[in-house]
């Protein structure tokens, strides 16, 4: 029964607000000594994917990717990828398409249940650099993405994979939707809108079979996904791509050892994203659901400047295998 229960975060009195526990990491917090190395990797259909690389010369790797409109600069993401480092590990970001400052190129862009580029961006990793082990990460969508991976791989995972985490992860995409309706988080929601639907209006022209007017229109994530994403990406509605792309659906299959660090103040997600039963059921499959923490937040005043899900992660990684 992997439900982890020994960890608690008792955050200061400031943090146990979750929108503040949200908003302070992203606005106010400074992250030093992540220094990154781009590395531009050719896609087999005509686009690029961006690798932000984080070397000290380690035989181990993480691979670590943001959430919705993030990146590798994001603060969660650098964070981690510091306490890596700091272990002597080597580090590297994928920059979903469209991510890292630059429009791609082709049609499609990413969703938060494509994990093909995920999967070549690890083989590309294991084909061309030795590392001995890897652990992925991925916060937010990027959580959701790692997960599904994780469970359609199945017993096929790479066997140099040790770990996968997902934090903060909307793993069911159906109920999150709802959620953000229903809590009227309409800030986050317009933030994230429009930023998407200015990246439509860079590649509008690819698009010449969809409404641009209902695309831009969109207020909910549900018209977005129902006017852009599911067309674009080959899904019947946005119900069908929400339920088709949720990661509880492949938690059964999880063989390797995978945890879920989800706060229960979060108010991106719905009761579906604290999957107790899928805990108890799978030996591989640990559950970390703490009551404070926002969304991909977790800070704390610490003298390194580490948060707490860092911790967590790292001390799930050493003493997992």
């Amino acid at each position: 029964m992997p439900i982890i229960k020994s960890k608690e975060y008792n955050p200061s009195i400031i943090f146990k607000y979750h929108h503040f526990s949200t908003i302070y990491p992203s606005l106010f917090r400074k992250i030093k000594g992540v220094k990154y190395q781009r590395e531009r990797v050719s896609t087999p259909d005509g686009d690029f994917l961006d690798l932000d690389w984080s070397r000290v010369g380690g035989k181990k790797i993480i691979i670590t990717l943001h959430g919705l409109e993030g990146s590798s600069n994001s603060n969660y993401i650098l964070g981690m990828n510091r306490i890596f480092n700091q272990q002597g590990w080597d580090a590297v970001t994928m920059n979903f398409r469209g991510c890292s400052g630059e429009v791609n190129l082709v049609r499609r862009g990413y969703h938060s249940g494509e994990t093909t580029d995920l999967d070549f961006i690890i083989c590309t990793i294991f084909e061309k650099y030795d590392y001995e082990e890897m652990v992925i990460v991925g916060f937010s969508l990027g959580g959701n993405v790692v997960l599904k991976y994780a469970g359609e791989k199945g017993e096929n995972i790479h066997p140099k994979i040790k770990n996968v985490i997902g934090i903060s992860a909307p793993v069911d995409l159906v109920g999150c939707t709802e959620e953000i309706e229903k809590r009227r988080n309409f800030i986050y929601l317009r933030r994230f809108l429009k930023s998407l639907k200015e990246k439509f209006k860079l590649k509008q022209h690819l698009y010449p079979e969809l409404d641009a007017e209902r695309v831009l229109a969109s207020k909910t994530f549900g018209d977005f996904d129902g006017n852009f994403t599911a067309p674009v990406h080959g899904f019947a509605s946005a119900n069908d791509y929400w339920e088709k792309c949720s990661s509880r659906n492949f938690f059964h299959n999880l063989t390797i050892p995978t945890l879920l660090i989800n706060a229960k103040d979060d108010s991106f997600l719905s009761a579906s994203c604290y999957p107790f039963e899928a805990a108890k059921t799978n030996s591989n499959f640990y559950l970390l659901t703490p009551k404070y923490g926002g969304h991909v937040g977790f800070p704390q005043f610490h003298p390194k400047g580490v948060y707490w899900s860092e911790e967590q992660v790292l001390d799930f990684v050493i003493n997992s295998f």
